[in-house]
């Protein structure tokens, strides 16, 4: 996992409340669990005017050109910035790495779904809720100028604009460690690789029939 500490990016604004995990990645990408592969379908039904399925070229579907992310230089951002309640419905893992492997580290919003809230931070997304009337600002801010920037600093525990104005967020002892030093379930277990290969020996010396 990818370290989180200071980023700088380019903010999506999507002005809609309650965007679902099966908006995010619809039901039929869900059979890969590789984790990667998904950030052409994220947002597909939005995305894209025809249907789409695993096996079809989506470099030969018609792209909806009204769609946020459809257009310049909304592609390229790293934050996405939206409305209550964001990544409700299923528990789908599939929906955090379908807007990571789009190229977005943060998702802002007032409110999020539980599943989806802890899902991102193992996924090395950091989901930052902010009171519902500084994100209509910065949605007044980012729709105001378009390739608005934001800098999200991880370890003030701010989201500061372009002209210096600093909101703070909380989260985690524990998440945040783990984001600013890219530690995901398995990071975090393989930091005491040396203690678990002394055991496994140790258990092979004392019961040796279990191997």
């Amino acid at each position: 996992m990818d370290k989180f500490t200071k980023l700088t990016g380019i903010v999506a604004p999507l002005d809609r409340p309650n965007v679902d995990t099966d908006a995010i990645i619809p039901k039929q990408y869900l059979k890969s669990i590789k984790r990667s592969g998904f950030g052409p379908n994220a947002f597909d039904d939005w995305r894209y005017l025809d249907p789409g399925a695993p096996d079809i070229d989506n470099s030969k579907r018609r792209m909806n050109a009204d769609f946020i992310l459809n257009q310049t230089p909304y592609n390229k951002a790293s934050i996405l910035l939206g409305r209550e309640n964001f990544g409700c419905g299923s528990s789908r893992e599939h929906a955090v790495w379908a807007l990571t492997d789009f190229g977005f580290r943060s998702v802002i919003a007032p409110s999020f779904a539980d599943i989806f809230f802890n899902n991102s931070f193992k996924n090395g997304l950091l989901p930052i809720a902010l009171p519902a009337d500084v994100v209509d600002r910065l949605f007044k801010l980012v729709t105001a100028k378009k390739g608005y920037q934001l800098t999200i600093d991880l370890e003030s525990q701010k989201v500061i604009t372009e002209d210096g104005e600093a909101f703070g967020f909380e989260v985690d002892a524990f998440r945040k460690f783990c984001l600013l030093n890219g530690l995901d379930d398995i990071g975090l277990t393989l930091q005491h690789a040396d203690a678990i290969r002394q055991y496994e020996a140790s258990r092979k010396k004392m019961a040796p029939w279990l191997f």
